[in-house]
């Protein structure tokens, strides 16, 4: 049997039969996210050994274009040398520090360049060490601050369907995909889920206008059938990232805001995935989609995927409110050891000059041909639509296009077109028959046209093994 490596340096330079053992260590050892009970605990996952720009390298050695950026994190490209360097010397200044009495400068300085980019009012930063914790965050605050105000009734919380906000407990009982749920328990009694914004699953004969109509009056009767003295908070994303990249009717957003406006209800925008340039902007609640929330929790590309960052922007307004109460001793019991961060602030600082020094720009000015070049793959007959906003798109794939619902088929689609895309030099996310794709913000339109290219012949190959096999006619 081979020796065990020891370090990272170690296992890079191994022998195939070292690499091999890596394999068995992770199928002895490493439990992986999200795993079916027949293979928890022992599956090792496809393993990357490098990174570079908008590539990653497999342990085959294959080049791969990084099409899901990681999980929608990596915005800045692998293997940026001024945030490994960032991250280095900030270790070596001051590697850490306890937030309960204790602060740092990396974090004092980042929450101000994090409000002089948030929608005006929303001033204030609690950190956390990704996006369910900083959901969960926000969804705490909300309870406190009505327990402070002595309404401690005002608890239910409003998600949707088809969104995801996390796997802490709280931030997972909002997930509106039901296979979420299938196996999990929830907080389902403290939850009351509106219908999918999504309009291409809206019904036939509804045109979009319709439909969003459609969907503030429903919110309109969930307020009026629970009451507004009860619901204190209602989360979305301003694009559903993991539910497929669903971009709402025009309006729609605005108008759930001026909803939770008129009925105290506090609107948390779930910018997760859509901060940080996924949409070009720091923020795209205000700069792309006229929001003024009272909470913004970010993660993911904060730092580009280098450390683990999360947090929730906070209106000042609301800690005024606190701090004017008549429970001065009321204390918000939560925290994080690794709340405010000083080697993931740091990062965050560097990762704010890249994007601030032009790679906002660019991510808009490529946007429109990312967008373009993928939509295009809709005259493909497996595929359904082709849908997306920024740098993130969903290409969903329709076996049946007499019912529009998709079939037990579906279910494989995604990993079908995974691996042959695969093969052929591209990662793709696969979400059961949707293809997502959110590369790095420093792809170029040369890269753009190998990615969608890759796509398309991927799509093709699954429709052939498919009418091969008998399973689809197109």
């Amino acid at each position: 049997m081979a020796a065990i490596p020891k370090t990272i340096r170690e296992a890079g330079s191994a022998g195939e039969e070292a690499k091999d053992e890596l394999t068995r260590l992770a199928e002895g050892h490493l439990v992986q996210p999200w795993p079916v009970s027949g293979s928890i605990g022992a599956e090792a996952r496809g393993r990357l050994e490098a990174g570079e720009g908008i590539y990653v390298t497999d342990a085959a050695g294959r080049r791969l274009i990084d099409g899901p950026a990681g999980m929608w994190c990596v915005n800045a490209g692998h293997r940026r040398k001024e945030l490994a360097d960032v991250m280095a010397a900030q270790a070596m200044e001051l590697s850490y520090n306890s937030p309960w009495y204790t602060t740092n400068a990396p974090s004092a300085i980042l929450s101000k360049r994090l409000a002089d980019h948030a929608p005006q009012g929303v001033d204030h930063v609690f950190y956390t060490t990704g996006g369910s914790s900083a959901v969960e965050t926000a969804l705490r605050f909300m309870q406190f601050a009505n327990n402070v105000k002595g309404r401690g009734e005002k608890k239910l919380i409003v998600s949707r369907q088809g969104g995801y906000h996390g796997s802490t407990y709280l931030s997972a009982s909002l997930n509106g995909r039901p296979r979420d749920h299938d196996w999990m328990d929830s907080a389902s009694d403290q939850v009351i889920k509106l219908a999918c914004p999504n309009p291409f699953r809206r019904p036939d004969g509804v045109g979009a206008a319709e439909f969003c109509d459609y969907l503030v009056a429903e919110f309109r009767n969930v307020i009026e059938t629970a009451g507004a003295e009860r619901i204190g908070a209602f989360i979305a994303e301003p694009v559903m990232a993991s539910g497929g990249v669903i971009v709402p009717p025009d309006g729609y957003l605005f108008r759930m805001r001026e909803l939770c406006r008129e009925h105290d209800i506090l609107f948390i925008a779930d910018e997760v995935v859509t901060a940080f340039g996924r949409l070009g902007h720091v923020f795209a609640s205000q700069d792309v989609f006229g929001l003024d929330p009272d909470m913004i929790t970010f993660a993911k590309g904060v730092t580009s995927g280098y450390f683990p960052l999360g947090g929730v922007m906070i209106a000042g307004r609301l800690l005024e409110e606190l701090r004017r109460s008549n429970h001065s001793e009321a204390m918000f019991a939560h925290g994080l050891t690794y709340s405010s961060h000083p080697i993931g602030c740091a990062v965050a600082l560097k990762n704010l000059d890249i994007l601030e020094g032009g790679l906002l720009e660019h991510a808009r000015a490529v946007s429109s041909h990312f967008q373009s070049r993928l939509k295009a793959l809709e005259d493909l007959p497996l595929v359904g639509e082709v849908r997306g906003m920024g740098l993130m798109a969903c290409i969903e794939c329709v076996a049946d296009r007499v019912s529009n619902n998709p079939l037990t088929l579906d279910l494989e689609v995604g990993k079908r077109i995974d691996g042959h895309c695969q093969e052929l030099g591209l990662l793709v996310r696969p979400l059961i028959n949707m293809c997502v794709m959110s590369p790095p913000l420093t792809i170029t339109q040369a890269q753009i046209d190998d990615m969608a290219d890759i796509l398309r012949r991927g799509i093709e190959l699954t429709m052939d093994d498919l009418a091969r096999e008998g399973l689809w006619r197109g």
